[in-house]
């Protein structure tokens, strides 16, 4: 046997592998989670939940600021249909392909630095689009906001669960989290349409910059910073996963105006399933990946991304063909629009801050079912309102699907961190995000794009209906086609053709929703873990 020698220990001196008192130990006091950045003690816990709330508002008001004045936009701009889809969905696909990248980047170099450029990014996008003078600046510029909303939203939340390190207090202050992007969805239409009443389309982006100010200043003075840690940004994932995601989102959109099967998209289908298995083969090999697509051997974990993507593709695709039925189908103004969708997105606060209380009492499974359910009677039942049905008959369904996004909304994100180990936390709330924000962008493309066709294809039927004559008829479809506006007003039975072909549009996007719904109903009810794995 061989024994090593010890030196003596001098007087006075600390014995090896003992800290000196007050010293602080060569090592960390407790694992850490690779790419995890340790947080500051300085800063204020209220400010820091203050700032981070601002940040997701800002995300949500450019949504629906957007969607309240693209009928201006595209009236002004002479935007066609299809190519007014892309204003919205521009923000939130830049939204999607980034938001992972984003959080290794706040890991690398500081989640408070990162924040920051993300609101900066959203104000100087917001700028490009206040100023815009065609449809391609205005997609330009939401690009650019939508690189902000990327950088705020995993930062903000990965901030907030390093300050708030008590897992109750931080379940609660993540649904407030997620509640004040309903915050920012309720004030989008009501300042668009204040503004838009006034003031040209431009001004509504005012909103955001002013915001933006406001959060950055919040932040700078009582957010902590995060020292970085040595995570890596994984390039090959990053581009792979925006090719993907992009090309599908392209084929969905472009597919409604040339057909899904034409070349085109058909390569559009091609590069995004080739670019899908690429990006699933490297993550699988490399050391810091930026989605680690072994957590999806969870089928806990696996259900609630589906259900996080399910979520606000119905929450923001429900919300684009609501004001879009109110503002075209019915001619009401933007202003008028925004107090009707503020039932909706006031019932979604309220209730989404409750659900953080209620999680601990029910467990996981009973909103999130509960909630999807609810929410696909909502769909169902909105389905059935025309042009002349009034707000009096529809208001509490409206507050019906808003309370049950809430429920379904605000809980995935804690879901998801309940289905994974804690070191894989911070890639799992990541992942939820990114589902979340790939689902805001189907919906807003899909159902849009499902709402035009709809409506283009039932134009002609409504047309004859009301005995609109042959010369007329064709001149009206091309326009519609087109989105040209000849800002005339339009003959009574031309303006219920359009109105009624429009509302077949939304209602067949709604039933859709509702479909969709129950069926991820069944996978949250039968696969999500409903308490925390004890791991």
């Amino acid at each position: 046997m061989t024994t090593s020698a010890t030196a003596p220990t001098p007087p006075g001196a600390t014995p090896p592998g003992k800290t000196p008192p007050g010293a602080t130990p060569p090592g960390p006091a407790a694992p850490v989670p690779a790419g995890t950045a340790r947080s500051s003690v300085r800063g204020s816990r209220p400010v820091t939940l203050i700032a981070m709330c601002l940040g997701a508002m800002i995300t949500f008001l450019q949504i629906t600021a957007t969607v309240s004045a693209l009928t201006t936009i595209q009236q002004d701009l002479r935007v066609d249909p299809t190519t007014a889809v892309w204003i919205p969905s521009a923000y939130t696909l830049m939204v999607a392909s980034v938001v992972l990248s984003a959080a290794t980047l706040g890991s690398r170099y500081g989640r408070r630095r990162m924040f920051g450029a993300g609101v900066v990014a959203m104000i100087v996008g917001a700028a490009v689009v206040a100023g815009a003078p065609t449809v391609a600046w205005v997609i330009v510029g939401q690009l650019v906001a939508g690189l902000g909303g990327a950088l705020i939203l995993p930062n903000s939340l990965a901030i907030l669960g390093a300050t708030f390190t008590d897992p109750h207090r931080r379940t609660e202050v993540i649904t407030a989290w997620s509640a004040a992007s309903g915050i920012g969805l309720a004030i989008g239409p009501l300042i668009a349409g204040f503004l838009l009443r006034h003031y040209q389309w431009h001004s509504v982006y005012l909103s955001t910059i002013a915001l933006g100010l406001v959060t950055l200043v919040v932040a700078i003075v009582g957010v902590a910073e995060s020292r970085p840690s040595a995570a890596r940004l994984d390039v090959p994932g990053l581009l792979l996963g925006t090719v993907a995601i992009a090309a599908a989102v392209y084929a969905l959109i472009q597919g409604g105006k040339v057909g899904y099967t034409s070349p085109v998209v058909s390569t559009a289908w091609v590069v995004a399933a080739v670019a899908l298995v690429a990006f699933v083969l490297v993550e699988l090999r490399t050391s810091a990946p930026m989605l680690d697509v072994r957590l999806l051997r969870s089928a806990s974990f696996s259900a609630v991304m589906v259900v996080g993507a399910v979520s606000l593709f119905g929450f923001t695709g429900v919300a684009i063909l609501l004001v879009l039925f109110h503002e075209r189908a019915q001619a009401l103004s933007p202003l008028d629009t925004g107090w009707r969708m503020l039932v909706l997105f006031g019932a979604y606060v309220l209730v989404a801050f409750g659900a953080g209380r209620a999680i601990r009492r029910t467990g996981f499974k009973a909103p999130l079912t509960l909630g999807l359910v609810l929410g696909a009677v909502a769909s169902f039942a909105l389905a059935n309102q025309g042009p002349t049905t009034s707000f009096g008959d529809r208001w509490a369904l409206f507050a019906l699907f808003g309370a049950a996004s809430g429920l379904v909304v605000a809980p995935a994100t804690a879901a998801a961190l309940a289905s994974v180990a804690p070191a894989q936390a911070g890639m799992a709330s990541g992942a939820v995000n990114a589902a979340r924000q790939v689902g805001s962008v189907l919906g807003s493309s899909l159902l849009g794009t499902l709402l035009t066709t709809t409506m283009v294809a039932d134009l002609p039927d409504r047309l004859a209906a009301h005995q609109v004559g042959e010369p007329t008829r064709t001149a009206v479809q091309a326009a519609v086609a087109s989105g040209a506006n000849g800002g005339q007003p339009l003959p009574d039975p031309v303006r219920a053709a359009i109105a009624e072909a429009l509302t077949s549009g939304v209602q067949a996007g709604l039933r859709i929703n509702g479909i969709v719904f129950l069926v991820t109903a069944v996978l949250a009810l039968t696969l999500i873990r409903n308490r925390p794995h004890q791991h």
